[in-house]
């Protein structure tokens, strides 16, 4: 049987060789494919011809990416893997070059992808291509987000010192806005990126999560976490959680989609990479042409 790490590779190697119009044949009839990060709103695909017409005619077509630096992470799950990549990203129009990360979370069956959620850098794939200008309009003509109902905390939280624990102690703290303690999540010397924020350093210690909590505090946004999902690794050290930020600024509602490869040892935060929509949050927090400078500088 073809595992879901056998699936992925596969997949990888035809993006990287342009075999784009085979590649729906690794996705099941009735898949979905997710982009919970797409600019300048989330996207959705369903059934393989409608992936099939993506490959052809989307982005493969005017861009060439080469995988790297590939990490494959196996979860409790046999179906559900999570790859962490890099892509080499190529316009084939103007030739210029750039760096991404990326995310895909995969639930494979019978060695095909029934499901997939891809979060990818699309604001600097937008840059290579020269398509940044037209994004504060592209994000103006967005409807308005409509808020859904938050889901439900759990009646308990899971003990403390695991990586489930901690990163739902994380993502409430954030909801209730306990910026003083969230630092404490993290390990003296730790390792924190943000890979889809350009120019954001990494942050390598607590105090550094301090500062860094110290200013979300000061912004003054309202955010509860919704819709967790979480991918316990084999690795015991290792939870890659999905979720959702449901905010408001003003008069403002916004969404934003995240994803975190944690690795939590001894009831703290070692390692992270925090893959969120940050467009969406600076479109809602009127910051979108500053972000829009700075991955174009």
């Amino acid at each position: 049987m073809t595992t879901p790490r056998e699936v992925f590779e596969r997949l990888s190697e035809g993006i990287t060789a342009g075999r784009f119009d085979e590649l729906s044949q690794l996705y099941a009839e009735n898949t979905v494919v997710e982009h919970p990060t797409a600019i300048p709103v989330s996207g959705r695909i369903e059934g393989r011809e409608a992936v099939h017409e993506r490959f052809v005619g989307g982005s493969g077509t005017t861009l060439r990416l080469s995988a790297s630096d590939v990490v494959v992470h196996e979860t409790t799950d046999p179906e559900v893997i999570v790859a962490e990549y890099r892509y080499t990203v190529e316009s084939s129009l103007s030739g210029e070059k750039t760096e991404t990360d990326n995310i895909q979370v995969l639930r494979v069956r019978d060695g095909l992808i029934v499901h997939s959620r891809d979060y990818h850098d699309y604001l600097r794939m937008a840059a290579v291509q020269g398509a940044v200008a037209g994004l504060t309009d592209a994000y103006a003509q967005v409807p308005p987000h409509e808020p859904g109902p938050v889901q439900p905390r759990p009646a308990r939280l899971a003990d403390r010192k695991s990586p489930l624990g901690v990163f739902q102690r994380l993502c409430y703290g954030v909801s209730d806005q306990r910026w003083s303690e969230l630092p404490d999540l993290y390990a003296e010397v730790t390792e924190v990126r943000h890979p889809f924020l350009p120019g954001a350093p990494a942050l390598k210690s607590r105090e550094d999560l301090r500062t860094h909590f110290a200013l979300a505090g000061e912004i003054g946004i309202r955010m509860q976490a919704t819709d967790l999902v979480t991918h316990q690794g084999t690795d015991p050290e290792v939870l890659i959680g999905e979720f959702a930020y449901e905010g408001q600024l003003g008069a403002t509602p916004f969404r934003v989609n995240n994803i975190f490869a944690l690795r939590v040892r001894d009831g703290e935060i070692v390692e992270s990479r925090d893959y969120g929509d940050h467009p969406a949050l600076a479109a809602a927090t009127g910051r979108l042409p500053e972000l829009l400078d700075r991955v174009t500088a």
